[in-house]
């Protein structure tokens, strides 16, 4: 296990392992989600890739899976919430699958306690999707992929955060080549980035961190 300075450090570590197990489990899922995409007649769309957020809805208003109030309130419809409650039986078997014989129960509630802990932007991607949907019985396997795909989004806000510090555009971020202003703003991102990692002891932080290695 590495030895981190300070949750920054930490931060930088742990995010890239976040990232890992997260597209580990999407990929084994990615057929048979597209199987039930198929067999359903709806556009997954928001509903596998934001299961918890809603964006891009045309084509989910005209399928039926989503419906807006006269207020202007987006709510799933039964069509669309038992597509997203056999979303998640896909998963819980893809978990079942790819992180057999790990304690997922325990790393989703440190991931669930670093999200509660989370600091949301106003008007930030960590605002939209959080706290993921966690209906009752949902398996310690999609608890845990859905908490950590939250928490790439609340580094996603640190980042965006650590840019704009630095008074750069979204087109000038993409284009900005590696040296320092890019080292600077990435040791911005990882400063932000840490801070729900506080509500953790360091034993807790360890047991975090080479749980998800684990599962890459």
């Amino acid at each position: 296990m590495p030895k981190f300075h300070d949750l920054s450090e930490y931060a930088a570590t742990i995010a890239p392992v976040i990232d890992a197990a997260h597209v580990s489990l999407h990929a084994e899922a990615l057929r048979s989600v597209g199987d039930l995409a198929e067999s359903s007649n709806l556009t997954p769309g928001l509903l596998v890739d934001l299961r918890f957020a809603l964006r891009e809805l045309d084509d989910h208003l005209r399928e039926g899976s989503m419906t807006e109030d006269p207020g202007g309130l987006l709510r799933p419809t039964d069509a669309g919430l038992a597509f997203i409650h056999r979303l998640y039986d896909l998963h819980a078997a893809a978990a079942g699958r790819v992180w057999a014989g790990h304690d997922l129960a325990a790393l989703e509630h440190l991931a669930g306690r670093v999200l509660d802990g989370a600091e949301r932007e106003p008007g930030g991607a960590l605002e939209v999707v959080a706290p993921p949907y966690e209906p009752e019985g949902t398996s310690p396997g999609v608890l845990l992929f859905n908490r950590i795909a939250a928490l790439r989004h609340h580094r996603a806000d640190a980042h965006a955060a650590a840019w704009q510090a630095e008074r750069l555009t979204a087109p000038e971020i993409v284009a900005l080549a590696d040296g320092p202003l890019r080292a600077r703003i990435e040791a911005g991102t990882n400063v932000r980035a840490a801070q729900p990692y506080r509500i953790l002891s360091e034993d807790e932080r360890d047991i975090l961190y080479g749980g998800l290695l684990k599962l890459v």
